[in-house]
């Protein structure tokens, strides 16, 4: 694999180096500094010259410097000759401005894809878009892998002696039933009154869950407010355990403190963010491992959904 160059951002450098561990790789050298005005500087150390080049950058917090990293980064490569740029972005930020949800607001996901895409970005590397739609934002193509690969394997070993998948609000079924027809399992739905943007109030449980070894699966926990509710009635609802899978652990504001205070039994994250908070509750699991075969498999041309299947 001579042919191809990893290089990383500065959002999430150790997940970076796991990455190309897996591919028997090194982190090509690339410089990123800063000027006394914040502005972004970028210095690529090694020739890339007909090279096919990874950036390694998920857009998580800060979003906007992070963003304006691998912008800046592309047009690098894209300048230096590179035969073609594909930014692996575990985690892409904007997501959840997918659609006019009001009048006069933006699309902004759109915005950043056609951001990603001017700077001279050929292929598009993420996992578990927030809205699928997302992908049709972009003319060029986008893999959008799904955690739930990591997740089920870890559920399996857990032994439930009675599980049943939980999807936290009625957006996130078909994430929910994908994830269940996989394990096998049936499915109930929190329904869920959103009041404004980051507070939720649950309402109703749809189906049963007496007994049960409750699994809420959603793509992202940002406050925790959703899943933190939802297993509260879930356990007065008369379920055993409940436990959160979110493949995106942005983790903001009281999302610690709430998930602490909790019925949750756990929660399992992935590592596409970098957990900047620590918690007895929160188990990490690397996808690292994932996104370095689907590498593995673009530079050789073969097929990526097969993964999945």
């Amino acid at each position: 694999m001579r042919g191809f160059k990893i290089f990383t951002g500065s959002a999430h450098p150790e997940f970076s180096k796991e990455l190309a561990k897996h591919l028997d790789a090194v982190i090509s050298k690339a410089t990123v500094s800063r000027f006394s005005d914040g502005e972004i500087n970028v210095q690529i150390s090694e020739s890339v010259r007909g090279k096919d080049v990874f950036i390694i950058q998920p857009t998580c917090a800060p979003t906007n410097d992070n963003l304006m990293e691998l912008l800046i980064m592309t047009d690098a490569f894209k300048r230096s000759s590179a035969n073609s740029i594909n930014a692996v972005i575990p985690y892409f930020g904007y997501a959840r401005q997918d659609r006019k949800a009001a009048p006069r607001v933006p699309i902004t996901a759109k915005l950043v894809a056609n951001l990603i895409q001017s700077a001279g970005v050929d292929r598009v590397i993420t996992m578990d878009l927030h809205a699928g739609q997302i992908q049709g934002f972009f003319d060029v193509p986008v893999d959008n892998l799904y955690g739930s690969i990591v997740f089920r394997d870890y559920i399996r070993v857990k032994n439930f002696k009675n599980p049943i998948i939980a999807s936290p609000d009625i957006g996130g079924v078909s994430r929910a039933r994908y994830f269940a027809d996989q394990l096998g399992l049936d499915l109930v739905i929190v329904d869920k009154k959103r009041e404004k943007a980051n507070v939720s109030e649950v309402m109703n449980i749809i189906g049963d869950v007496q007994d049960k070894d409750v699994i809420l699966v959603d793509d992202m926990i940002d406050t925790a407010g959703t899943m933190c509710k939802a297993a509260d009635v879930l356990k007065t609802r008369g379920a055993k355990s409940v436990m959160a899978l979110g493949t995106h652990p942005v983790l903001s504001g009281p999302a610690i403190e709430r998930i602490e205070k909790s019925s949750l039994n756990e929660v399992v994250v992935s590592n596409s963010i970098p957990l900047k908070q620590q918690s007895s509750k929160i188990t990490v699991l690397s996808v690292a491992p994932l996104f370095a075969e689907v590498i593995r498999r673009i530079y050789h041309n073969e097929s990526v959904n097969s993964l999945f299947v």
